[in-house]
């Protein structure tokens, strides 16, 4: 039984992680109903960022984090401006094939660079022990770390000029537009933002976990489920919803093999589609 307790414990610290991947991918939904096709290798794009920072460069591996959260920021807006901004407004097909086209090139220039081998960052740091288990130092400071990204996303958008201008386009662009906000201007830092927070979330679950070029599938199909848990446009939804998810996890691998993971969360992002189309926690004006 304590093992379990163990298991669940770690399994809601890693779901923080997940649900800092998914505020990028449900903050760009929130704004501007595109879904971001490209989110899970912009997620390995921060694990390869970490890798390289730490591994090849011998920078610490968390103070790889400034430079992944600014890369990231400006890889969003160039993706907001070659494959975003012509396809806002437009019929949802639109903005998923572009991304998702990019997506493609994305990969196979990965693929070309680093091949399918595994990579690994060592991150060495004292756990806190609970009987015979012991939750390692890792897992802590990645959801310390998720935990106060996530809270000043929420104070960025609550408490910041840029951030109410972000909640207003959400809301109305039209009218955001009528008062003067830039909202060309808004929607790619937006995606900048959503982007950034892809990358980060990338980076810590690179200090946890071995990755390959191709582990983005995986992480964006959990950023899906955590979406849907939390509430498509909500960036404090997600944040439960990974924490859920994480949850989830912990609670069912005593029990069934790491491989039936994956299928049992696409079972549950299917069903909780059915029942919540736009999500568990959902509502107008989440932002």
């Amino acid at each position: 039984m304590l093992g379990v307790l163990a298991s669940i414990i770690d399994g809601v610290l890693v779901g923080l992680v997940y649900g800092l991947a998914a505020m990028g991918l449900t903050l760009i939904w929130g704004v501007m109903d595109v879904i971001n096709l490209t989110h899970g290798t912009m997620i390995v794009a921060g694990m390869f960022g970490l890798y390289g920072l730490a591994s090849a460069a011998g920078l610490p591996p968390y103070l790889a984090l400034p430079p992944v959260l600014i890369g990231g920021f400006l890889a969003g807006v160039a993706l907001y401006w070659v494959a975003v901004h012509r396809m806002v407004g437009r019929p949802p097909l639109m903005s998923l094939l572009s991304t998702f086209s990019i997506n493609l090139m994305l990969v196979g220039i990965g693929t070309g660079i680093w091949g399918t081998a595994l990579f690994n960052v060592d991150v060495s740091l004292p756990g806190i022990s609970m009987g015979r288990y012991t939750f390692p130092g890792a897992h802590i400071l990645a959801a310390v770390l998720a935990a106060v990204i996530a809270a000043s996303l929420y104070v960025f958008l609550h408490r910041t000029r840029l951030g109410k201008a972000v909640r207003a386009v959400a809301n109305n662009r039209e009218a955001a537009e009528l008062v003067g906000i830039p909202t060309t201007r808004v929607l790619a830092i937006t995606v900048g933002f959503g982007v950034a927070l892809a990358g980060v979330s990338g980076m810590l679950i690179g200090t946890l976990f071995p990755f390959t070029i191709l582990s983005g599938d995986g992480y964006q199909l959990k950023s899906f489920v955590v979406t849907v848990l939390g509430g498509f446009g909500n960036p404090v939804g997600a944040l439960l919803g990974g924490v859920a998810l994480g949850l989830l996890e912990g609670a069912i691998t005593p029990f069934v093999p790491v491989s039936w993971t994956l299928v049992i969360e696409f079972v549950l992002f299917v069903l909780v589609l059915i029942a919540f189309p736009l999500g568990i926690f959902s509502r107008r004006g989440a932002m």
